[in-house]
């Protein structure tokens, strides 16, 4: 039997915005509203196995209902502005996917559902209406079952409703239900209903009287009188409702049932905008074969002869521009497109491999792109060893003048690639990330969609979780798909990516800043930093001494043993058993956030316990026991330093994180102990004095803030004077801890609940505290709402180097969301502006210690710190070059100061 999904459009994306949470995409578009809806829309899909569907919409129009109830009583709550943008949008994906779209002037979209409802039951066809309005439960009938979604965080459950369904839970008919609605009324519908009567009381007065009218003859009888009283007088009232709930069964819409049979939903068109619009799950039901591919693949040649492969290197060295990609693998069996080709294993020698390789991934291919029609993906095979490409590969790359390269990932090819600060090879992943910093990818596919404004596939779409050079050396034609769009990418996004550079301005910072640091992180990540192993076992086994003591001492002042770690039996504990004040109750139970156990502390020494246990135990897990899985065969942790992942600019350590080394606790600190230098050589490490601050005194030209400095003074201190009105001879440590909580706080957006927390005062105080702060240093409070401003105004804010921070939040109508936005514009420029600074210096510092020959190096940079490796002979020299490239990298109306100090490990030298 035929089957017809009805969807009404408006009821579902308004369902959808508030049951998804707040997505944008890199184009800064809200999408949770059409991601919702769409995935509703699937589900039911899915579970209907419907072969018709249509959505229907209300029009802008006023229709009979909004002029009917606007004369009553006035308008309903307009729609949020994020999901007022949302509506077109999804009706455009409806079309791309083929859906018919129901609307007409004058009728709402339950009208013309109902209409089509009934008329196609009628037809003998089975309906399904899906709406998250409960006035639907009126079509309810044999052939007509109502499905309800309801969407919380992320999961959707739907109920459905056939006549039985509604008498059971609502204890009328669906045609009844019309009444319920009426004198309980529903002001997101536009029907105001009868005031003082609620859901139970219309429920029981229709379950009883069946009907408005048949309850008004009987009013003597209503009970309770404040509701006979109520229909009594707005009885009128209660007839127009009724009017404005029922359901019109004759709008006289054009419907046509075959055109609403379900064709493909998974259009080229519709595939475009699900890479647009970011919604990889959804992507997934595309599927790689059905999609018609992108006509640029004809161009892809796939060459495992050395001829074919000299030919194409030829046309680089010609081209003006060449798109590049090395690619990894571990597997050594390759197939080309359609022919077998051999890869012989390395162990037995049938295979150059240059010396960088042999310990890891091999090189497995390469992609190179000269122009529109010329694509090759180059393979290893019998006439092309890894050492023949890798030589072709370098030569060509050498090439200076007015040539250049670009290619996807250039850090993660450097280890093979004889390349030092080269100013004519640009990464394209790096210029996407300079240009949105807020994306999660920067991938061929996000450049193509982003700056081509191509559609094509992923390497997931395409391969799932198999790598590229895996895919490539198993022969998988895919991947071959892959390596081809790598290489026409990186060619044809060079001169978008450039012309987008310069038209924000921040071309400067990408070829001066964030080319080079490429090069300065590779240098770091490849010398790596030595950890003694026995030494972290050690730390290890004080850890679990700890911990075990900390247990016991929990058990104790507890008296009861229990899982320390189960936040559920732990909140039982603490404030069920113990009534400790100040627990918040969830649906899960007592909440053991730190926030909340932090304020308790200083009153309940089991608390503080309970604090330093989660500390030691994430001490062991992630250093202790997390570190050893990352120490090399030669004593070192190489670990990996990203610079398109932050929003502001920062570099950020992965694999593992040792820019996240807990400094509250002596125990804490003490992980620094089993990073040393080789024999031979002392750690110098340099840490920047307040850079923050400094750089707020700059940017803000507050003339007192700026005097402090130059006063060489204590910042903190001198704040606490001027703030206070008191001798700076006078300011107690209370009064300087506060002024520095107030000075760090400012330079975040701190709120005065925010400062509250941080100081144990009240709001009110903690008011007072900013408020004073901002009468002593007036230029720093116009500078920050000049931010706030500026970022409403233009959509993004900048650093002192004219790095781009985009804040979509600011236009949010969510008050939390925009609140956020404006801390972000508050600190982003302040931050990234250190952020700039500091690669600028360690740029430097690397470029310097290079130029000279040094044996010494960097090995670690922890935000505003930078750790050498120093030759003992070259301490001397490494500290002057660090503090002259620390200081000198930015010229500020204050000077930025620099502490450098040695040792033989981190912690000594820190």
């Amino acid at each position: 039997m035929s089957k017809l999904v009805l969807i009404d459009g408006h009821s579902i994306l308004n369902r959808a915005f508030y049951g998804v949470p707040d997505l944008t995409n890199s184009e800064g578009i809200h999408t949770n509203a059409v991601y919702g809806f769409l995935n509703i829309m699937f589900k039911i899909l899915d579970e209907e196995q419907a072969d018709h569907l249509a959505v229907a919409f209300d029009l802008k129009a006023p229709t009979f209902r909004h002029k009917m109830y606007q004369a009553y009583k006035g308008t309903r709550k307009p729609m949020p502005e994020e999901l007022v943008q949302q509506v077109p949008l999804m009706k455009e994906v409806l079309e791309a996917m083929n859906v018919p779209i129901l609307t007409m002037e004058g009728y709402e979209a339950d009208d013309i559902l109902g209409t089509v409802a009934k008329r196609m039951q009628g037809e003998g066809i089975e309906v399904s209406v899906v709406s998250g309005d409960r006035d639907l439960l009126q079509l309810s009938d044999e052939k007509i079952k109502i499905r309800i979604p309801r969407t919380s965080r992320g999961t959707t459950e739907v109920k459905d409703y056939y006549p039985e369904d509604v008498k059971n839970e609502y204890h009328v008919t669906p045609k009844e239900f019309i009444d319920v609605k009426a004198l309980m009324g529903d002001t997101s519908d536009n029907i105001p209903g009868v005031p003082s009567i609620g859901e139970k009381t219309a429920t029981n007065l229709i379950a009883e009287y069946k009907s408005i009218e048949n309850a008004y003859a009987h009013i003597d009888e209503i009970k309770p009188p404040r509701a006979q009283k109520a229909l009594r007088e707005h009885y009128d009232m209660a007839q127009m409702s009724k009017t404005l709930a029922e359901i019109a069964l004759d709008c006289p819409i054009d419907f046509s049932y075959e055109k609403a049979e379900i064709g493909n939903l998974y259009t080229e068109k519709a595939y475009d905008y699900m890479k647009r619009l970011e919604f990889k799950s959804i992507l997934a039901r595309f599927g790689g074969d059905e999609r018609k591919l992108s006509s640029v693949e004809e161009y892809f040649k796939n060459i495992s002869g050395k001829k074919e492969a000299e030919k194409a290197f030829s046309k680089a060295e010609r081209a003006k521009c060449t798109g590049f990609q090395l690619i990894f693998g571990k597997a050594l069996a390759a197939a080309g497109q359609g022919e077998q080709l051999s890869l012989f294993a390395a162990e037995n020698g049938e295979i150059s491999l240059d010396e960088e390789e042999k310990d890891g991934d091999k090189v497995v291919g390469l992609a190179l792109c000269t122009g529109e029609k010329d694509i090759y993906c180059i393979l290893v095979s019998q006439e092309i060893s890894s050492a023949w490409l890798l030589e072709q590969v370098n030569r060509m790359v050498s090439a200076s003048g007015e040539k250049q390269f670009w290619t996807l990932d250039l850090k993660a090819q450097l280890p093979v690639l004889k390349l030092e600060y080269k100013d004519n090879v640009w990464d394209a992943g790096v210029a996407g990330y300079v240009l949105n910093p807020l994306k999660d990818s920067y991938k061929y596919d996000d450049l193509a969609r982003d700056y081509l404004n191509m559609t094509v596939p992923s390497e997931a779409d395409l391969l799932g979780k198999v790598k590229v050079g895996d895919g490539l050396a198993k022969g998988e034609e895919k991947a071959f798909i892959c390596l081809g769009f790598m290489g026409y990418t990186a060619w044809k996004s060079a001169g978008p990516l450039m012309e987008k550079l310069k038209e924000t301005g921040m071309d400067v910072l990408f070829k001066d800043i964030e080319m080079p640091l490429i090069y300065s992180l590779f240098h770091m990540e490849q010398a790596g930093i030595k950890v003694e192993k026995d030494k972290l076992r050690e730390y290890g086994d004080r850890l679990k001494v700890g911990i075990e003591k900390l247990e016991q001492e929990i058990y104790k002042e507890t008296g009861e043993t229990f899982n320390i770690n189960s936040p559920k039996q732990l909140g039982e504990i603490l404030f069920g058993k113990m009534e400790l004040k100040g627990g918040k109750k969830t649906k899960t139970g007592y909440s053991t956030a730190a926030d909340i156990l932090e304020k308790l502390a200083p009153d309940y020494p089991v608390v503080q316990m309970i604090l330093d246990y989660r500390q030691l135990t994430k001490l062991n897990s992630t250093y202790a026991e997390g570190l050893a899985a990352y120490i090399g065969e030669d004593h070192r942790i190489h670990g990996k330093f990203n610079q398109t992942i932050t929003a502001t600019g920062r570099i950020s350590s992965t694999e593992p994180n040792l820019q996240n080394i807990p400094v509250r606790m002596e125990l804490g600190r003490e992980i620094r102990k089993v990073f040393v230098p080789e024999e031979g050589y002392v750690f110098v490490d340099a840490d920047y004095s307040q850079i923050e601050l400094r750089i707020l005194a700059h940017m803000s030209g507050d003339q007192r803030l700026i005097e402090a400095y130059q006063s060489a003074q204590d910042i903190h201190a001198i704040t606490a004077s001027q703030v206070f009105h008191i001798p700076l001879e006078e300011v107690t440590p209370l009064q300087r801890r506060n002024a520095k909580a107030v000075n760090f706080g400012i330079v975040y957006g701190i709120s005065a609940f925010g400062l509250s927390e941080d100081l144990s005062i009240s709001r009110k105080e903690a008011l007072e505290y900013i408020n004073k702060y901002f009468e002593t240093y007036p230029g720093v409070k116009a500078f920050l709402d000049k931010l706030v401003e500026e970022g409403k105004e233009m959509g993004y804010v900048s650093t002192m180097f004219g790095r781009r921070r985009p804040i979509p939040e600011l236009k949010s109508g969510n008050f939390m969301q925009r609140s956020f936005g404006e801390r972000v514009a508050m600190n982003s420029p302040i931050q990234g502006t250190a952020a700039d600074i500091m690669k600028i210096a360690m740029i430097g510092v690397d470029k310097e210690l290079r130029k000279r020959g040094m044996k010494s190096r960097i090995v670690l940079q922890v935000h505003d710190e930078l750790l050498i490796e120093a030759w003992k002979d070259e301490v001397e020299d490494v500290t002057d070059i660090l503090e002259d490239k620390m200081k000198h990298a930015a010229f500020l109306k204050v000077s930025l100061e620099v502490e450098a100090k040695t040792g033989n490990s981190w912690f000594d030298a820190k």
